[in-house]
Formats: C-alpha cells, structure tokens, sequence
C-alpha cells in the first residue's frame, strides 16, 4: 500500500514524506493535513462516484468533507483508485436534530447530472442467505421466503416523499459537528437515488427495536426533520428490510466469527415472531 501511496503522491505532486496511517490500513494522513485513500481493486467507479458527490455537494453548498483541490481525482495506481481529501477539522458527533437537519437538506437537493445508482434494498440478500453457513437449512428455507415476501411489498411501495439523494447507510457516526459549528455530512460512497424515508427509518429502528434512544430523542429527531417516518404507510416495509439486512449481516458475520452466532440466532428469532413485541432486548449486542 505505501508503494501505492508513493506513487499517487508523485503523479500528482505531493510529498508523502512522513505519512501515517489513518483508519484502516487504506488510508493515510499527510504531514501538511491531506489524508489519501486507496481503493480496492477495480473500483475506479465507485471512487469516481464518491469524487463527483463531494465536488456536487460543495456545489450545492452542504458542508461535507473536501477533495484537495486542483487535483484530477481519482488517480490510479496498480488497479486501485487513489483519492485525496482534506483533513476533517476537530470535531463532535452531531446530536440527533443535527443529523435530521443534514439529511433534510441533502433530501431537499435536485438530482444531480452525473449517474448515480438507485436504491436496490434487497440485492444480494440471496447471496447473504447462502452465505449464513452456521445458520440450519430450516432457517435459510424460512429466510429465502421471507425474501421473496419482501420483494413482492418493495414492488408495492405505498407513495411518499419524492426519491431524492439519499445516505443509503448508518449514518450514527456520518454527521459531525465542528468546533465552530459546522454541520458536516461525510459518508458519501454508499449515496444513491432512493426514498428519502429509507434514512428516516434507521432512528425509528434504534428507538423502537433497539431502545438505543428514547422516545423523547426520537420526538427531537423528527422535530429536525419535518415528519414521523413511523406515521407513513410504507415505514413497515423498509423496517422490515433494514431489520432482514442488519440480520443478514450478523449471520454472515458468524461465518467467520463465531462470537457473533448468539446474536445472528437471537435476530432470526425475533424476525420469525419468536421473541415477544419490539423493543428486543439484546438486539444491538454483539454476542
């Protein structure tokens, strides 16, 4: 990878002298505050994208983080796709009403010019049911149906708010708040073309599935919003997708590590009716 990052650093003119890795073993921090990212193999693509949302999102004036300027992005190297950003200032997580007021904003923006995906919720849902290798055959049966259920309500999506640029990811971690004050969004490689409620439904779930906040930091959440996502007739389709996704994950997950089996057991279970009304106790552990 330093290789990689020496040679990016040369095409482009920037000293890599002194740098340190940052993050994962993809990513370094320059003395002179540039932080430079090595994608994965062929993914030119999805760090052209991750490029072209940054340079859209300043446009539109949303504070995000920063390409270094004047600098023809990405660079590739060897098969991967090399970026450079500048270093985020000190910052803070965003509380609750800061993050529904950046995701209102994003959600308000015109579609931009350039391609950009559109949500597909349930692709490779049947690659991570296979995948699910701890879990019994009698399980995978009951997951595959369950799929095909959810398929057949996603084609019958209820109307709501226009489909809009969308976070499409956990954002808990996404919107940082500076010392000044600035509100900035980051977390843009997972963006795409979607119903604005898809991002509306992760605080729903920590509240009513997770307990991860309270009812009254929820009522925060949508005052910053606008709207009660929970109050809308498709909120119990994309619940229940991104519920079947944070399973799924778990159970590919425990494939490889075994410590998280207790979980991927104790989310199909309550996915299956086994475990009583929400909130599930012990949902969000990790064993």
């Amino acid at each position: 990878m330093r290789s990689i990052l020496w040679a990016a650093c040369v095409r482009v003119g920037i000293d890599a002298e002194g740098a340190e890795v940052v993050g994962p073993q993809t990513a370094y921090k320059l003395p002179d505050g540039v932080v430079v990212r090595i994608g994965g193999r062929g993914k030119k693509l999805v760090a052209s994208r991750e490029v072209a949302m940054a340079r859209w999102l300043d446009a539109c004036g949303v504070s995000t983080v920063r390409l270094v300027p004047d600098i023809p992005q990405p660079v590739l190297v060897d098969g991967r796709a090399v970026t450079f950003w500048q270093n985020l200032p000190p910052h803070h997580p965003g509380t609750l009403t800061q993050v529904a007021g950046a995701l209102g904003r994003l959600h308000r923006l015109p579609l931009p010019e350039f391609e950009l995906r559109r949500l597909a919720p349930l692709a490779r849902m049947a690659e991570d049911i296979t995948a699910a290798r701890t879990m019994s055959e009698d399980d995978r049966h009951w997951m595959r149906a369950h799929l095909e259920e959810l398929r057949g309500r996603w084609k019958a999506l209820p109307p709501g708010r226009s489909w809009s640029v969308i976070h499409a990811d956990d954002w808990d971690d996404d919107v940082v708040v500076t010392d000044d004050d600035e509100v900035i969004l980051t977390g843009l490689g997972r963006m795409v073309i979607g119903p604005p409620e898809w991002d509306l439904v992760h605080a729903a779930i920590e509240c009513w599935t997770m307990a991860s906040i309270n009812a009254a930091q929820y009522a925060d959440f949508c005052t910053g919003y606008g709207c009660d996502v929970t109050r809308w007739d498709g909120f119990y389709l994309l619940r229940d997708i991104q519920e079947f996704r944070m399973a799924l994950h778990t159970m590919r997950a425990a494939a490889d590590h075994p410590v998280y089996q207790r979980q991927a057991v104790r989310r199909l279970a309550y996915l299956r009716g086994d475990g009583g009304m929400r909130p599930w106790p012990g949902w969000g552990d990790l064993d």
